[in-house]
């Protein structure tokens, strides 16, 4: 048979990535400068101003928000995927400063002098942090060829330490010395908050030249990350203080998703905090959101509802000081288990045990499909928060080798889109993998009208074609036209790994390479929704560009709806025919 896509892509993305791993065989520290210019050549969609003088605001702001605060002080950055790796290395990262990126949940420890360690899951972190780390460095370097006029260090000397806002002619200054728009100066200032002027003085100091170390690369290593995770699940699991769960003896319906939606559509406690959240706005002189909220309330509770959600997380954190407590204690009511990884990564597992839900909690969209029928069910949901790329292969088969009952597999995550718009949901069922090459064509569960009835903004777009792509940087124009043309129109990273995964779960050897592989009749159900967050064919227009905000909420719970339904009807068709 034919392939549907023609082997591609770029020689430059890929003579890029055989560089950096060539160079992570070595034994010692590697510069990121020698990556500088095989970085440039990719020409990637995300960096499209690499080659030129002028800051590319977009690239900086897109790996600020994806690094942690202290980059600027980090001349070091080590590599590995447990702490024992680490302290056998010698970096007893257990005892440095815990710090995290807004923009990528990723396990990261600061010596708090210049060296930070990462943990990671497995290479496609490594596709990942390295061109994210290239462009920081890049992009920080123009700027401190340009932080050099007398004017500008005069500034920086005056205001040496300052946290205060800019003013209108300080910023008008900057940006005519950094070459900038002044909206490009407000989206650095407004991502460095209080560090901006500091940060400032440090590029204006010196030239960033990151080193790389990695302390260990192997498969053994990345498998024995996930059997850490494994092992912290089922261990916390069976000390919950009301229902232990034993995952080898209970179906399981296993989602990727995220670490909020599934949680507040079953718990309802947004729902129930309302007042509270809503005077917690006031109090906080939040005008337009609570001018949001009044015209969602007169649009019904599905709308409401999102907003609620919304807020929660800015509630739970800086609101009433015992909302946390009563949050977890519902969930714990209502057999939630939130199980952090202890040694690995930074990986939030949620396990929700369906027969101790609460109809009457529920998100009123939910509300219709719970059966009474499910609080006899003996099957759990295992929520994982998506995964980066081949992270995923590796969870899923740790979950499948473990669990004896799989019922269904459904993931959500954030795509890129090449024909529709920020906030669209598309939905695939043909997926070419670029890590094993393979083209996955298979029976998605989920179609247009499953997820349509709960879009506020945006559109669905279902019968579409994915690709996973190694890395978010590692996409140029030629690479997208050639899939474009091929009528593919998702861009994303854990679709081909988790089908790869599930490949292995139901066939009796290891997933092939560069076929046309036809998962069309799997013993569960198989789903995956995509939400866009970027739309790269527009250069330069990505989320360090935008932001998908309240906007983002939308696409988020209408997929998360379509998933609990699915899960809530297969349960109760099980249980009603005594499956």
């Amino acid at each position: 048979m034919d392939r549907t896509v023609p082997k591609t892509g770029s020689e430059e993305i890929e003579l890029y990535m055989r560089t950096y791993y060539s160079l992570l065989r070595s034994t010692h520290d590697i510069q990121i400068e020698t990556l500088v210019e095989a970085h440039k050549a990719m020409d990637s969609s995300l960096h499209v101003g690499a080659r030129l003088p002028k800051p590319d605001v977009s690239a900086l702001v897109y790996a600020s928000l994806r690094l942690p605060a202290v980059m600027p002080q980090v001349t070091t950055v080590l590599l590995g995927q447990v702490e024992k790796l680490f302290a056998d290395a010698g970096y007893p990262v257990r005892d440095w400063e815990r710090v995290a990126a807004p923009g990528r949940r990723r396990r990261m420890h600061f010596d708090g002098d210049h060296t930070l360690a990462m943990f990671i899951a497995s290479r496609s972190d490594i596709d990942d942090l390295i061109p994210m780390l290239t462009a920081y460095q890049i992009e920080w370097n123009k700027l401190h060829l340009l932080l050099n006029s007398e004017a500008v260090r005069l500034f920086l000397v005056q205001n040496e330490g300052e946290a205060r806002p800019l003013t209108d002619a300080e910023r008008a200054m900057l940006a005519a010395a950094l070459q900038l728009e002044l909206d490009d100066l407000r989206r650095l200032e407004t991502v460095w908050g209080e560090h901006f002027v500091p940060t400032l003085a440090l590029i204006a100091a010196r030239r960033k030249q990151f080193t790389l170390r990695q302390v260990a690369g192997s498969l053994a290593d990345y498998r024995r990350g996930t059997a850490y995770w494994w092992d912290d699940v089922t261990e916390q699991l069976a000390h919950h203080a009301q229902w232990p769960v034993d995952l080898r003896d209970r179906p399981v319906y296993f989602v990727s998703s995220n670490t909020h939606s599934l949680i507040n559509l079953l718990s309802g406690f947004a729902m129930r905090e309302e007042a509270a959240i809503v005077s917690y706005i006031e109090a906080q002189g939040h005008e337009a959101l609570l001018d949001e909220y009044r015209v969602l309330t007169g649009k019904g509770d599905q709308h409401r509802a999102n907003f609620l959600y919304y807020a929660l997380r800015d509630y739970v954190r800086h609101g009433d000081p015992g909302a946390r407590h009563r949050r977890l204690q519902d969930e714990r009511d209502l057999g939630i288990s939130r199980i952090t990884s202890r040694h690995g990564s930074d990986l939030e597992t949620q396990v929700i045990d369906l027969r101790h839900l609460r109809r009457d909690w529920l998100d009123p969209r939910l509300e219709p499909l719970f059966d009474p029928v499910l609080a006899e069910s003996d099957a759990v949901i295992v929520n994982v928060d998506y995964p980066l790329g081949l992270a995923a292969y590796e969870l899923l088969n740790r979950v499948t080798e473990n669990v004896e009952r799989l019922l269904g597999v459904y993931v959500m995550g954030k795509a890129a889109t090449l024909n529709g718009r920020i906030g669209d949901v598309m939905v695939a069922s043909i997926v070419h993998d670029e890590h094993s090459s393979n083209t996955y064509l298979f029976n998605n569960c989920f179609s247009g009208e499953d997820v349509a009835p709960f879009m506020t903004y945006g559109m669905v777009l279902d019968n579409q074609k994915a690709i996973s792509a190694p890395g978010t940087f590692l996409q140029n124009p030629r690479y997208m036209d050639v899939f474009y043309r091929e009528g593919y129109t998702i861009i994303e990273m854990e679709a081909g790994p988790y089908l790869s995964a599930i490949y292995e779960a139901v066939r009796p050897k290891r997933h092939p390479q560069n076929e046309i592989v036809t998962l069309l009749s799997t013993p569960f159900d198989l789903g995956f929704l995509h939400y866009a967050s970027d739309t790269p064919f527009r250069r330069g227009h990505n989320l360090g560009a935008g932001s998908l905000d309240y906007r983002g909420i939308a696409p988020t719970y209408a997929t998360a709806i379509a998933i609990l339904q699915r899960i809530f009807r297969r349960e109760t068709e099980r249980l009603r025919a005594g499956a």
